[in-house]
């Protein structure tokens, strides 16, 4: 069959000329699918976009009732395509596409699929026309919207945590280079026979090296030379390759590397495509770990000059923690030490707390933007993390990764008074206080039997006053990070422990856990001290009933790391897309306050019967400023005529700016608009009675309208981050900007008050795309036909 043909004749493609399609069909396979076998799998991520070549296939939908048969949703023929639409949305993939004969499909890969459109109108129009139509009647269909729904219950993978999700496909070995160490993973793009895992140590001692090695043939040591780690990476590589033992026939095959580096200073908030000028802001982050940024820049060097041709990517332990606000991440100390010398507190083990929060909300079959959650990463080191929206929002490790925690060899939080007596009264240089807090504290230095939680226990049991201390004292300080952020985040879904000890500690996680039963959070003692031993992704110790979930999920900062570099690299390519298409002037418009109404509200603030009175059309179709006004009552002050948009919405939510945050005395999240969970509430008053609200009260995140032909012909999803670049005479950078995507939307980026002040816009100005910033992820939308609020 000459597919290329076939494809010429479809509406979809017939933007293309022949080259052009010939490209596209040598950089896809075509795959052959018994009858009965799944072309798709259901509640997956889109990777692909398949076009059946030869066979019968149907749509299904899993029923609610495992027991009951899937729900067929029609049928395909050759010509046909499938998947598009997760590809569009960013959207789980919403039926199992089924052979019913045997079948033979093209399956087109997504970053294929996305240049594709970019660079064809045809093909836009003909899928931004299906994808309106599709969401326009998702809006209003409530079976449509349960369905949606229905999806995240059911989806296995929904954030592609498992291998073959998190890769693509793609080869990836992971480095995680250390003074005198190089551990290593290879993933063989989601095929679990051919990945390698190792580590080569006594890197430059005079002895010589030595390798362990474990692959599917079995575990192996052996002596080798490693004088340095250019030398020790070339034992990696060959051990990767089939020289060596290893699935790669040569490096060529191999499509990237992803390195832990330990910090990444203030400037990278996502793992980031390694260039000269990630790799000099490395070296100026040294002085802020400079045990750890040091040998990961050797690790990047060694892996540049071995495999030059290879994109490598880094991905920074600090990373995730860079949505921690400033009242969380300031150190009270003179401002300008900030802003000088970028002094604050970062946060460590972000792979780790991403992962397993992630692993968390799979396991209980809810998206991770509902969940209040606090991950406790207990081993050597260790670290607490509050996330809300699967954001970091706090965490205890700071500057360095000595805060926080009682860890094996570091004493965690201790009064910095205490280290200028060390200094001025016993005489310490500043070094060895350092080497002192490094390496002689934390549970070897209180017990003084050692840095291993096993070792300590067995020695406290055996009636060791000090070992039985330096228990009580790593217990105490978890337990009391748990609570001050289950404060923080205004109540707690779900606590995991993960690493070494929360992993395998039964009696150190009982130890947490006691007295905490006030915060919803009581454990199973049976479920705890069950075995670790064949244990799933995630497993649940908390009681039966109790309000906060508490797993224990082994993490896997390897395939977090090996993830993170396959999207940097997917972001990298939107970008390219974005950077590539002609210049669009997006329109910016200045949102100052303003209130949405349920219709139960409307009649308490202004009369039984009343219905809202347009006053001017917004710019978002649909949309209108009304007559009406109300007065925002809080703890400490009040704000005026506050004016009213409609229509009315089911949940009534007030949007203000931070400035007025302090003079109504409420600190208000930022947030997308609809997404007012856990936010703080007011008063409202009107004409004829007031309301007061428990939650709605945000600050709007700042956002840009797209209609499904302006996001295709980016290559963007909905809730995709992207960086905006303003136009004028003070041409500046705009960050954390989310793509809202509905068919009812037209072209508009808005931002507050605040923000237009701050950098001297009006309505009026405009603004281009830059860059991606974030692919976020599938998650569950919000489904009330209600899009986000159109500036005034």
């Amino acid at each position: 069959m000459d597919v290329t043909k076939l494809l010429q004749g479809l509406p979809l493609f017939r933007g293309f000329d022949e080259g052009a399609l010939r490209e596209l069909v040598g950089a896809s396979a075509v795959e052959e699918t018994a009858a009965g076998a799944r072309l798709l799998e259901y509640g997956t991520i889109g990777e692909f976009l398949g076009v059946l070549l030869e066979g019968e296939a149907a749509a299904e939908r899993p029923a609610q009732d495992p027991a009951e048969p899937a729900r067929e949703l029609g049928r395909l023929a050759p010509g046909d395509h499938f998947g598009e639409m997760s590809l569009l949305t960013g959207e789980l993939t919403g039926a199992d596409i089924v052979a019913r004969t045997t079948c033979r499909h093209l399956r087109i890969p997504a970053p294929v699929f996305a240049r594709m459109l970019a660079g064809n109108p045809v093909a836009v129009g003909v899928l931004a026309r299906k994808m309106a139509a599709r969401l326009a009647q998702r809006e209003k269909d409530p079976a449509a919207q349960r369905d949606a729904e229905d999806m995240w219950r059911k989806a296995e993978d929904p954030y592609g945590l498992r291998p073959e999700g998190a890769l693509g496909g793609k080869r990836v070995l992971v480095v995680n280079c250390g003074s005198s160490s190089l551990k290593y993973r290879f993933f063989d793009g989601g095929r679990a026979a051919g990945d390698v895992r190792g580590l080569v140590e006594r890197i430059g001692q005079a002895s010589g090296g030595r390798h362990k090695r474990k692959a599917a043939g079995g575990d192996s040591t052996e002596d080798v030379a490693a004088p340095d780690h250019g030398a020790a990476l070339r034992v990696v590589l060959r051990s990767v390759t089939k020289e060596g033992g290893g699935p790669l026939g040569s490096l060529r095959e191999l499509d990237a590397i992803g390195h832990r580096v330990v910090h990444g200073g203030d400037r990278y908030r996502g793992a980031t495509v390694i260039d000269d000028e990630v790799l000099a802001t490395i070296r100026e982050c040294a002085t802020l770990a400079p045990l750890h940024n040091p040998p990961n820049l050797l690790g990047i060097e060694a892996c540049r000059s071995a495999a030059p041709q290879v994109p490598e990517v880094a991905v920074f332990d600090t990373a995730f923690h860079q949505t921690v606000p400033p009242f969380a991440h300031l150190y009270a100390i003179p401002y300008d030490l900030y802003r000088e010398a970028h002094l604050r507190r970062y946060g460590f083990h972000g792979p780790s707390h991403q992962y397993v929060s992630l692993r968390a909300a799979t396991h209980l079959r809810r998206p991770i933007v509902e969940l209040k959650m606090v991950t406790c990463h207990l081993g050597s080191g260790a670290s607490v993390c509050a996330i809300d929206h699967g954001r970091s929002v706090d965490t205890s490790m700071g500057l360095t990764p000595l805060e926080g925690l009682v860890m094996g060899t570091r004493g965690g939080d201790i009064d910095p008074g205490l280290l200028m007596h060390l200094c001025t009264q016993r005489g310490m240089a500043p070094t060895d206080v350092e080497k002192m807090l490094s390496n002689e504290s934390g549970l070897r230095g209180v017990s003084g039997v050692s840095n291993d939680m096993r070792e300590i226990e067995e020695a406290a049991e055996k009636g060791n006053p000090r070992a039985a201390l330096a228990v009580q004292m790593f217990a105490y300080r978890v337990k009391k990070y748990i609570g001050s952020y289950a404060a923080a985040l205004g109540g707690l879904d779900v606590a995991v422990f993960t690493g070494g000890i929360g992993e395998n500690a039964a009696g150190a996680r009982a130890r947490i856990c006691q007295g905490l039963d006030r915060l919803g959070i009581t454990i199973d003692e049976g479920r705890n001290r069950a075995p670790a031993a064949g244990r799933e992704p995630a497993f649940e110790i908390s009681a039966e009933g109790a309000p906060v979930k508490v797993l224990v999920v082994p993490t896997d900062e390897e395939l977090m790391i090996a993830r993170e570099t396959v999207r940097a690299l997917g972001n990298r390519d939107v970008t390219t897309i974005i950077q590539a298409r002609e210049k669009k002037p997006i329109p910016i418009e200045v949102s100052a306050h303003h209130v949405h109404l349920s219709g139960a509200d409307v009649e308490r603030l202004f009369g039984a019967g009343h219905k809202l009175t347009p006053r001017s059309e917004l710019s978002q179709p649909g949309q209108f400023a009304c007559q009406e006004v109300v007065d925002l009552v809080g703890p400490k002050g009040r704000v005026d005529r506050v004016r009213v948009l409609g229509p009315e919405r089911p949940e009534t939510q007030v949007e203000i700016s931070r400035t007025e945050e302090f003079k109504l005395g409420i600190d208000a999240p930022i947030r997308a608009s609809g997404d007012i969970a856990g936010s703080p509430g007011l008063t409202l008053v009107g004409t004829v009675g007031q309301v007061t609200i428990a939650e709605g009260v945000i600050c709007a995140l700042r956002h840009v309208h797209m209609h499904p032909e302006d996001a295709l012909t980016y290559g963007l999803h909905d809730r995709d981050v992207v960086r905006v670049r303003t136009q004028g005479e003070r041409e500046l950078i705009f960050g954390d900007v989310l793509i809202r995507v509905s068919p009812s939307f037209r072209l508009a980026m808005h931002i507050d008050t605040d923000e237009a002040n701050a950098a001297e816009l009006s309505t009026g100005a405009a603004g281009i795309l830059d860059s991606i910033q974030d692919r976020q992820g599938p998650q569950r939308k919000t489904l009330t036909g209600v899009p986000m609020t159109a500036a005034r």
